[in-house]
């Protein structure tokens, strides 16, 4: 018996840090390189926006009745902050950047990022050829630097400013919803892509509704992808305990 209460202990605990507290993400995609690269185990802060049914460890908030789609001790995502949520056409976790916030009018024209008719800021990095984690071909994109309406800066990358989702919106954000994108811009299925209820697998996330995020990812804690070290090819260093800066 006092094993059995041991290892029950230890769940307990266990369940109460991974829905009060923190939770492990690993990243299984490309979508939000630079910043995350495939392979990543991110540390994911539970509390940073409140709670909802989908704060439970899981999928059990699924199982849950609709109507209980709220949120104890609410906050709202801040623009720019790395996010991870539930999307309910495929019962999957994602991990994206928060872009546009209620009320806001997001459009993408020839590559470029408009926040309220504003042209978001990006200052160029460089050119990157990097190993597609799928393929394992090489792909080659520029680097820029990008700055959001509220300062928070961070590196994207653009295949090149012809891609389908290069041109795309206007979007107007409606309340209680927050639209997101990947940092890679033309490897990722974000908000510029509405749900498919048809074929769910084939769509976007669209909007996300501030019930289903589940989230903020504060630190990289570790990788366990190894990329190959080759003259030309990028290949990211220093992936242990690296906090998400905001």
């Amino acid at each position: 018996m006092d094993t059995i209460r041991f290892f029950a202990g230890v769940a307990a605990v266990w369940l109460t840090i991974i829905t009060f507290l923190f939770a492990p993400f690993h990243i299984p995609s490309e979508s939000m390189q630079p910043s995350l690269e495939v392979g990543d185990r991110v540390l994911v802060s539970k509390w940073a926006y409140g709670y909802s049914r989908h704060s439970l460890p899981l999928g059990l908030g699924y199982y849950l009745p609709d109507n209980l789609d709220t949120r104890i001790f609410p906050r709202d995502p801040e623009r720019g902050d790395v996010i991870v949520f539930r999307t309910p056409e495929t019962r999957r976790n994602l991990i994206k950047r928060v872009i546009g916030l209620p009320g806001d009018v997001i459009m993408v024209q020839n590559g470029r990022l408009f926040i309220n008719g504003e042209m978001v800021e990006r200052a160029p990095v460089g050119q990157r050829t990097y190993l597609d984690h799928r393929g394992r071909q090489p792909v080659t994109v520029d680097a820029y630097l990008e700055t959001l309406p509220n300062g928070v800066t961070h590196d994207i990358y653009e295949r090149s400013d012809s891609y389908p989702l290069d041109n795309a919106g206007p979007f107007r954000v409606p309340a209680g919803q927050i639209f997101v994108m990947g940092d890679n811009r033309d490897s990722s299925t974000d908000s510029r892509v509405a749900p498919n209820p048809q074929y769910p697998q084939g769509g976007g996330p669209g909007y996300i509704d501030l019930t289903e995020v589940v989230g903020r990812a504060e630190t990289v804690m570790f990788t366990l992808n190894r990329c190959r070290r080759e003259d030309g090819l990028y290949c990211p260093t220093g992936r242990v305990w690296r906090g998400l800066q905001y």
